[in-house]
């Protein structure tokens, strides 16, 4: 599999809510905690025979302190935190779960809505300008986590990558 140019992606709400009830380290989306109408945004990486999707955040306090690390890289534009990409959390992904966000500006948008474009192509342009560290660190933590490398520490921080392949093989095995 080979890595294509970083994209920003929307993910299948079902699916997440899969992987989520699998594992509760899942970003969740549920209604109940009024992220029903939140979007899981990310980009797709490969990592080895996978794809995974790094989901994209806005900034919150706590990020503003925080440093990067093998599952973490804050995105800036100029000075300004404009968006977190918490690897820790990147979840395994196919064709059939990820839809390509169109960042054209429509005419009969929002103001919120092209205020949320313009946000995501300023991510999306430092995203692309910084891919090769993206897809190594993607692949670094991927590979401490799953070989049992990676501490305690980190460990209790990441979704069970394993766990969530099997989740996807499941999904795909049911749809052919």
């Amino acid at each position: 599999m080979k890595q294509q140019k970083l994209q920003l992606y929307t993910l299948n709400m079902k699916y997440v809510r899969d992987l989520h009830n699998s594992d509760d380290k899942v970003q969740s989306i549920s209604p109940q905690i009024h992220k029903s109408n939140r979007p899981f945004v990310g980009i797709v990486v490969v990592c080895g025979e996978h794809m995974y999707c790094v989901p994209l955040d806005h900034p919150k306090e706590k990020h503003y302190k925080m440093k990067n690390d093998v599952d973490f890289t804050r995105i800036f534009d100029g000075e300004k935190l404009m968006g977190v990409m918490n690897f820790n959390n990147m979840i395994p992904v196919d064709e059939s779960v990820i839809t390509k966000m169109d960042l054209r500006i429509k005419k009969n948008e929002s103001s919120s809505e092209k205020a949320y474009k313009i946000l995501c192509a300023k991510e999306l342009d430092w995203i692309q300008k910084n891919q090769d560290a993206i897809v190594k660190k993607a692949n670094k933590l991927y590979r401490m986590i799953t070989t049992g490398e990676a501490n305690n520490l980190l460990r209790n921080r990441c979704v069970d990558f394993k766990k969530l392949e099997e989740v996807l093989q499941k999904r795909i095995s049911r749809n052919q």
